[in-house]
């Protein structure tokens, strides 16, 4: 949408003066553009349609109180199918279209691959979603920030969990090798071997999108493992699951928010039941969250999936910093997300000097009667 107020009719010589002088300033262009990358199409579309949505309602709402810096926000929004070599494409593409600032990427493999473009280009990145910890533990991305707390957190409440609750000592520990998947079971492994109260009895990694996982399922009753901390996504996990099930292995089966989604339980169906999955923590009694979620139904006629809150909390720290900053520069924006409070649906929040998200965390959560419950 084009602001209809942005254009005032003035000499060329002016014209091209005042244009010049304000994109110098970060805040020319008619609209403020921020642009959505994440998967849009494919297996791991659960993941990425829900930030869409709520970066939809987020402007809605913006838009209709008078926009950021008094302009509309534009949305554009670019399909990257979780994959890091089309992800590229995707940020290039963003770019070409001028964004301010992104919403996204959401996964972990495809986050890391265009932030190095976004660098290059002074462009803020926020994820909703990817849990690496190197995209800000490692310092080489100081225009990341994230909405979610990192993989080290997740993996060490997947062990505590085995460990404290479940009392398990054989381990085996899966991944499906990509940046997400096995850099969370890599701290799942360090974790448990620190603590030698268990011994990890196996550690592999598969191959994804295969059909059958019948020979891994194999080696992990051989193990004789009481259970499985799994790093990956959902269209693997309910394949492996499925198949434990079915040879009749009670094995408990740990794993990860990439697994706590309602496709997973609609693909594994009654296999699922009792699965456990790591999980942002349960916020539906915030306010924000309550309002949040209702304006979902409302709009789309169904309950928001997976990381809408914490996608919905990114849209509204991104466009309260380019509000506070009066300017869509790249270190104005940067400084106020650092500095500046923004309430949320996930509380209130700012960001760390590594782009954290103060005050936000994992919960554990079991699938109980076809649906995921916070264990408290």
């Amino acid at each position: 949408m084009k602001n209809p107020f942005g254009k005032v009719l003035v000499t060329a010589i002016i014209g091209m003066f005042m244009v010049f002088t304000l994109t110098g300033m970060g805040i020319a262009a008619d609209t403020i553009k921020l642009g959505v990358a994440g998967p849009h199409s494919g297996d791991l579309a659960s993941y990425g349609l829900p930030t869409v949505k709520a970066a939809e309602l987020v402007v809605k709402d913006i838009n209709a109180k008078g926009g950021v810096l008094g302009k509309q926000v534009e949305l554009l929004a670019e399909d990257d199918v979780c994959k890091p070599e089309v992800a590229t494409n995707t940020a290039t593409k963003l770019l070409s279209e001028k964004v301010d600032v992104v919403l996204g990427h959401i996964c972990s493999g495809a986050t890391k691959a265009a932030l190095g473009i976004y660098k290059d280009s002074k462009i803020i990145a926020m994820s909703p979603s990817a849990t690496n910890p190197g995209l800000t533990q490692s310092g080489d991305y100081p225009n990341f920030f994230r909405t979610i707390a990192s993989d080290d957190a997740q993996a060490k409440l997947q062990v505590d969990f085995a460990l404290d609750v479940l009392k398990l000592t054989k381990i085996a520990v899966l991944h499906d090798k990509g940046d997400y998947g096995k850099g969370l079971a890599e701290f799942a492994k360090g974790f448990l071997e620190k603590d030698k109260r268990a011994t990890v009895v196996f550690y592999e990694g598969i191959t994804p999108g295969a059909v059958d996982y019948s020979a891994v399922v194999q080696k992990i009753k051989r193990s004789k493992a009481e259970a499985v901390i799994f790093g990956g996504y959902h269209p693997e996990a309910s394949k492996i699951v499925t198949q434990m099930r079915k040879k009749k292995m009670k094995t408990f089966f740990i794993s990860d928010d990439g697994v706590k989604d309602e496709t997973f339980i609609k693909v594994a169906k009654k296999y699922a039941e009792g699965v456990y999955a790591t999980g942002p923590m349960d916020v539906s009694k915030n306010p924000m969250a309550l309002a949040a979620n209702e304006a979902h139904k409302k709009a789309y006629g169904e309950d928001p999936g997976a990381f809408f809150l914490n996608g919905y909390a990114a849209a509204l720290a991104l466009l309260n910093a380019v509000e506070k900053a009066g300017t869509t520069d790249y270190d104005a924006v940067e400084k106020a997300l650092r500095t500046e409070y923004v309430e949320t649906p996930l509380g209130k929040i700012r960001f760390d000097e590594k782009g954290d998200a103060l005050g936000v965390g994992f919960s554990m959560y079991q699938v109980q009667n076809g649906e995921y419950v916070e264990l408290k």
